[in-house]
């Protein structure tokens, strides 16, 4: 018999209920046997198993696919202003345990399911906020939210001066929300009027457009990562393809690079990449071209221009697992131009940020762009998203980055 709770409850399937136990926080549509308590969308119910189960409480919405994302599997927790100030906090705890003072002043503070906040994001640039609400049951908690982690922050010594929402996603409508972006009001404060902003990261200056740019205007996954490439840099020749707004090529080129070209299809990335080139005083070891990845490697190869460090950090070529094969084509195509178009002793840099190209897919597509290109990679390191990105076992979605350094021998 279930025991008595003060929610609106589900029964869900033996399936939903092993994701469950196995740490993952999601119960599909088809998982759902039964609902109790006519619960709201975006309200709080708790989770049975068939034969009555506690399981834990999610946040229920019934327009999505995602019948019920879980928030707690604690019995005694109540969702109060206190239970979620923990919740923050452990968060931002987190973050100053694993970075460094410079890394905290632009880091991801919230990653979602990994944060137990499931479909909520906020990156920190500086003294400003950028958030994503993707789950109907965040959307009805964010003006708790908000204002809590605003004032968590300022009473750790930090400078918050606004929050800017970044609701201009598709996955809003499969929530039953509407799309749109805007600076969030914090109660008694101004609006700040720009949506540009400085930021330092590896000692490299940005400007961020968490306006206009993509996601939340910068990819802060990436930090260590560019560090790396920026250790093997110097003295070398450095293409780096589907540059954004050019952080490994900047990093690349204040590593020492004898000189970076950096590659972009969007006029306005490599426009503000140029800018940031300037920020640093760097344009003079760097150009910037508009280009089609996909057409300039082999153009490239054609015109016999050789470079002796790449750096391929596409944008996801999948979202489901419906178009892998297409996209395993995709980086199979630019590795292996890369790879041709590389020296013996030359570097690659290479990184898939699709959660479905996982890691053993993603290795084998490697070997067999160097198969057919006839080179040899020797490994230098592989590595993943930053720790403000963490991953947690037993939700794969967390798991996206694949990073890997080698030399073609």
């Amino acid at each position: 018999m279930k025991i008595q709770r003060p929610y609106p409850s589900i029964t869900i399937t033996s399936k939903g209920e092993h994701a469950l136990t196995g740490g993952h926080p999601w119960v599909y549509e088809g998982e759902v046997t039964a609902v109790s308590g006519s619960p709201a969308d975006g309200s709080i119910a708790d989770v049975f198993s068939v034969k009555g189960r506690w399981l834990g409480s999610a946040f229920y919405n019934s327009h999505s696919k995602i019948r019920a994302r879980l928030i707690s599997r604690n019995a005694n927790d109540t969702f109060d202003s206190a239970f979620w100030t923990r919740r923050l906090r452990y968060a931002w705890d987190y973050r100053k345990s694993v970075l460094t003072p410079e890394e905290l002043s632009c880091c991801r503070v919230v990653f979602g399911e990994a944060d137990c906040f499931p479909g909520l994001t906020v990156d920190r640039f500086g003294d400003i906020l950028v958030a994503q609400t993707l789950s109907r049951g965040i959307e009805e908690r964010k003006d708790l939210l908000f204002p809590l982690l605003a004032d968590l922050l300022r009473r750790d010594g930090q400078t918050v001066r606004g929050i800017y929402e970044r609701n201009d996603a598709a996955l809003r409508e499969k929530e039953g929300l509407t799309e749109g972006k805007g600076w969030y009001l914090l109660p008694g404060e101004r609006l700040p009027e720009e949506t540009v902003t400085e930021i330092t990261e590896n000692g490299v200056r940005y400007l961020v457009d968490f306006e206009n740019g993509q996601k939340t205007g910068f990819f802060l996954d990436q930090k260590r990562n560019r560090r790396a490439v920026a250790r093997l840099a110097r003295g070398r020749t450095v293409l780096d393809c589907f540059t954004h707004t050019g952080s490994f090529a900047l990093n690349a080129a204040l590593g020492g690079a004898q000189h970076v070209t950096a590659v972009d299809v969007s006029e306005s990335a490599v426009a503000m990449a140029r800018q940031n080139a300037v920020l640093n005083g760097l344009e003079g070891v760097m150009d910037f071209r508009v280009e089609n990845v996909f057409e300039l490697l082999p153009a490239l190869a054609g015109q016999g221009r050789r470079y002796d460090f790449i750096i391929l950090d596409p944008p996801a070529f999948t979202k489901s697992r419906k178009t892998i094969r297409n996209a395993l084509a995709g980086y199979k195509e630019i590795n292996y131009r890369a790879m041709k178009l590389l020296p013996r002793g030359g570097y690659l840099a290479t990184c898939s940020c699709s959660h479905f190209a996982w890691d053993d897919l993603f290795a084998k597509m490697l070997r067999a762009a160097a198969a057919d290109a006839g080179v040899q990679l020797r490994q230098i390191e592989t590595r993943q998203q930053c720790a403000d990105h963490p991953i947690l076992w037993g939700v794969p979605e967390t798991n996206y980055l694949k990073f890997y350094l080698f030399q073609v021998v």
